[in-house]
């Protein structure tokens, strides 16, 4: 269904403007002065950016924070397309903003994290959109990991006669302290691919690492992935920036990271390849077996609680369970993380599967 109702998606390009992949587009998380954005412009051109992005209203979680000079700050883009050749991009949230935006012949615009999750606003964006089908328009994920939330901010967006579309992937936001600002949950991009494979999808290492010494790492993960580019924020003074300072880079280190990302090809087979394809295969089926199997002893332990009016869940069992599977699988070099999230989906399950046991009526009282 996603695939029919998103077929009609163009790639990117922009005349007189080389793209290469990856796509990048780079630039302070807020315009903050002119000063401020021409000398990040100016210094990301140097690096070979293409495109400056540059938050001009920014809503912040509590007031009193920063929230962007507003629209004023739309010329200051503008000047950055004179004086560097760059095409420029921003966040719209409302249908004011839209319009200012277009208005202003801002190039590219990005729906945030906070707005996709709404479809009341998107809705707002969307209407605001209608007969602008010159418009390319990204879409971050919605904050929470529901990938049907993002495709319908897509799908809302692209009813709009929206055509030149792409997703931002920048993590989701998850409660208790992670090595991520936003958990990358790298498996719901991979969906929206797999649904929509004409879809363009970037990366924004910023939000998700939340520290700009994860930015590097973030990024080649991205590009090994197959995203087809990255939307970093990079400040000229990035110690001293009013939003975000520990998550922004200097035009200078971007450079670098630039410089020492290896895009792989993507359009190569080998024999060598499909036979280790083969072993995932066994294993995966491997896999299921064995969790066929647990599922099994899960259901006899079910039936036994139900003779002895024992209740499901064994608290201290569980607990003593996580934690020895997790060290054993830091031991064997797996992530603790990824065991930690496997181990609890079996055992939600598991318990799914003993409490249908103990609700089942027993023979003769049905």
């Amino acid at each position: 269904m996603e695939k029919e109702l998103l077929s009609g998606i163009v790639p990117i390009t922009f005349e007189g403007v080389e793209i290469a992949r990856p796509m990048v587009i780079a630039g302070p998380c807020s315009a903050e002065s002119e000063r401020q954005v021409l000398d990040t412009a100016r210094a990301l051109a140097q690096a070979g950016v293409k495109i400056f992005r540059a938050g001009v209203w920014k809503p912040r979680t509590r007031p009193g924070g920063f929230e962007g000079v507003g629209q004023c700050a739309l010329q200051w883009l503008n000047t950055v397309k004179e004086k560097t050749g760059m095409l420029v991009a921003t966040e719209v949230a409302t249908r004011e903003h839209v319009m200012a935006a277009l208005d202003a012949g801002i190039d590219i615009l990005w729906i945030g994290a906070r707005t996709s999750a709404n479809p009341f606003a998107i809705q707002e964006i969307a209407d605001a959109l209608e007969g602008r089908d010159d418009a390319t328009v990204f879409v971050k994920n919605p904050v929470n990991p529901d990938l049907e939330l993002w495709m319908g901010a897509l799908q809302r967006i692209y009813n709009a006669g929206v055509r030149r579309l792409g997703a931002i992937h920048r993590g989701f936001s998850a409660y208790g302290e992670h090595v991520y600002r936003n958990v990358p949950q790298w498996h719901i991009p991979l969906e929206l691919h797999r649904r929509v494979p004409s879809l363009p999808i970037l990366c924004d290492p910023s939000h998700m690492g939340g520290r700009r010494e994860l930015v590097a790492s973030i990024s080649q993960q991205a590009l090994d992935m197959g995203f087809d580019g990255l939307i970093v924020e990079a400040h000229c003074d990035p110690d001293h920036a009013l939003s975000d300072k520990e998550q922004q880079v200097t035009p200078e280190a971007l450079n670098s990271i630039l410089q020492a990302l290896v895009v792989r090809d993507t359009h190569y087979s080998t024999e060598s390849l499909d036979l280790l394809r083969e072993q995932v295969d066994r294993c995966d089926n491997e896999l299921l077996e064995v969790l066929a199997k647990r599922m099994t002893v899960c259901r006899d332990i079910g039936r036994y609680k139900k003779e002895h009016s024992m209740q499901v869940v064994q608290n201290t069992r569980y607990d003593d369970v996580l934690s020895s599977r997790v060290s054993q699988a830091a031991a064997m070099g797996l992530g603790e993380e990824f065991v930690r999230s496997v181990m609890v989906a079996i055992h939600e399950e598991s318990v799914k599967q003993q409490i249908e046991i103990l609700n089942r009526p027993e023979e003769g009282q049905q």
